[in-house]
């Protein structure tokens, strides 16, 4: 589009403001807005000067040259006091301007070229979004956009003023539209005079298919600040920085709600998961610092950090710290918002006075959204983004905050179905299977036991996929397989509830048999189940007995199935026949 002279003044006398440059055509929505390039202003400014007299603007030969081309088209100086306004620079682009506003000083706007397909971004400066995002206007993408280059915006963006730049020129660009893939893109070294380039994407997302709305309506409990969770199962948990709570829904829904919690057009009311900070801007842990405590007061997860003066400053948000007790952090987790990264400097905390001096800085990889990426079924996290243990699934990846990827376990179901408990409740035992019978040998004790203890030690290990928690019943010397509960097991050792082995016949044999009975109880539903990590299929057998008589109704005939549990669980259904 080429430069409009009706839609422009030039005004040496504006009041506080001479040698103004403003346009004055239709506004962005209007019905005919124009934009020109920063050339064809510089073009339109040196015909203007030429003229013998003033025409519609007051420019002409007695005056001062307006303007000069920094070398190439799109770096353009004005000079001697001419100026654009704001209204002005929102009508330009392929450009950068410099010029020296009356009031104001040394401004500088910058160029930016967005290459994609987006329909629609944002820009962040110096840690808040620009809200007024002219260049999202329908008509000024239409009369800006280039095909041929897979342009889809082009404008300018004030990044020095009053004679200092802001924030270092640094911008970050972000295309969030919900229903697309999101995207970032940041120009973090600071922008340079002519185009900068911003790489923005809105591709479909294939996983993203649920109406704003639906998600909008869902409830999630995420847990902010330094948490452990078992990712992948092995007993010993990992730190992450948040903690997904699916209450319920999909681990889809999940991915979709926390696109949604980031969406373009959501308010700026920071909501649970963003840590305190506008949605907007939030875009989870950018960098680890290692930090030597300093004893002045307590870290609070969230909170405002700051350090340095002057060209050594810059600001971020704690989002966890591995000891928010006076003194113990060893290494912080933020958001860089900011100015620099600290450098051996004071990092402070603004709710209680809480300090560190910095030691090495580690950039992470920021996702977006926050959750990571979804398959459809699993999720992929992103770095420190945790999902509560009894929600990981087979396919789910968590990635601690050392970087480590942890695979959830295939967490399995085994289900007995079709207990009776409407009148004498039935008898329930399932246990390991080997050749059609109850594996009464599956394990062996490793030495006698005849004083009380809380634990049994095996003389092999224990199964990969036994439970957490449960019962096994072990062989003694009067020959009767005695039930014991246990809380926890590791290696070759259950803990189990207090046991007095003393009195004789109640004591354990060396090499006495143990075996681990999943389900061992009189049932309290119709269906009965236990929960453990699939490691390989195991053969079981479920037995099932009821030898009551009841209001003249015949007990059962006893069961006794084969079942087997593989890497989607299993179940056995009982086919219960009366013993008559």
């Amino acid at each position: 589009m080429a430069f409009v002279a009706a839609d422009w003044t030039i005004l040496r006398t504006t009041g506080a403001n001479p040698n103004e440059i403003d346009y004055v055509g239709d506004a962005h929505a209007g019905a005919a807005p124009t934009y020109a390039t920063g050339i064809e202003l510089h073009r339109a400014l040196q015909d203007f000067a030429d003229d013998s007299a003033d025409g519609t603007e007051e420019i002409s030969i007695v005056d001062e040259v307006p303007s000069q081309r920094g070398g190439v088209d799109t770096n353009i100086t004005l000079i001697n006091g001419y100026h654009i306004t704001p209204t002005a620079h929102e009508h330009l682009y392929d450009t950068s301007i410099s010029q020296t506003h009356p009031v104001d000083g040394v401004q500088i706007y910058d160029g930016i070229q967005v290459f994609g397909n987006s329909t629609s971004i944002q820009v962040i400066q110096n840690g808040a979004r620009l809200t007024n995002d002219f260049w999202n206007e329908a008509k000024m993408i239409t009369a800006v956009s280039d095909a041929t280059s897979n342009t889809s915006h082009r404008f300018m963006v004030l990044v020095r003023d009053t004679g200092a730049d802001i924030d270092g020129r640094r911008l970050i660009g972000t295309q969030r539209v919900y229903g697309t893939t999101y995207t970032e893109f940041a120009i973090g070294g600071g922008t340079n005079r002519g185009n900068n380039v911003l790489a923005l994407t809105a591709n479909s997302n294939l996983n993203n298919a649920t109406a704003q709305g639906t998600i909008d309506a869902l409830t999630f409990v995420i847990a902010e600040g330094y948490v452990p969770i078992d990712g992948d199962g092995n007993g010993t948990p990992e730190n992450y920085y948040v903690e997904w709570d699916t209450n319920g829904n999909s681990k889809n829904e999940a991915y979709e709600y926390s696109q949604n919690m980031i969406r373009e057009g959501v308010a700026v009311t920071p909501v649970n998961g963003t840590f305190g900070l506008d949605p907007n801007i939030f875009r989870g842990i950018t960098h680890s610092v290692a930090v030597t405590d300093l004893t002045s007061g307590i870290w609070v997860e969230p909170e405002a950090l700051s350090w340095g003066t002057g060209a050594t400053a810059g600001t971020g948000q704690l989002l966890a710290i591995d000891n928010t007790a006076s003194g113990s952090a060893t290494i912080l987790y933020m958001q860089l918002l900011t100015g620099v990264l600290p450098n051996a400097n004071t990092i402070t905390g603004a709710t209680n006075g809480a300090s560190g001096t910095a030691g090495t800085v580690t950039g992470q990889v920021v996702s977006v959204p926050p959750i990571g990426a979804s398959t459809g079924a699993n999720i992929k996290g992103a770095y420190g983004v945790g999902i509560q243990e009894a929600d990981l699934e087979a396919g789910d990846t968590l990635l601690d905050l050392t970087g480590a990827a942890n695979n959830a376990p295939n967490n399995v179901t085994f289900s007995v179905i079709g207990l009776n408990i409407t009148t004498t409740a039935d008898y329930v035992l399932v246990g390991p299977d080997s050749a059609g019978s109850l594996q009464l040998d599956q394990l062996g004790q490793n030495a006698a036991v005849n004083t009380t203890v809380t634990s049994l030690v095996m003389d092999s290990a224990i199964p990969v996929d036994t439970p957490a928690t449960g019962s096994i019943r072990c062989l003694n010397v009067s020959g009767e397989y005695v039930r014991h509960d246990y809380s926890a097991w590791t290696g070759s050792t259950f803990t189990i509830t207090s046991y007095d082995f003393s009195p004789v016949g109640l004591d354990v044999a060396i090499n006495a048999n143990v075996f681990i009975s999943y389900i061992d109880k009189v049932a309290t539903a119709t269906t009965e189940t236990f929960n453990t990590v699939f490691n390989a299929t195991r053969a079981l057998r479920a037995i099932v007995r009821n030898g009551a008589t009841v209001g003249g109704i015949a007990p059962i005939v006893p069961i006794d199935v084969a079942g087997s549990l593989g890497s989607g669980g299993g179940a056995t259904t009982l086919s219960r026949v009366l013993d008559t």
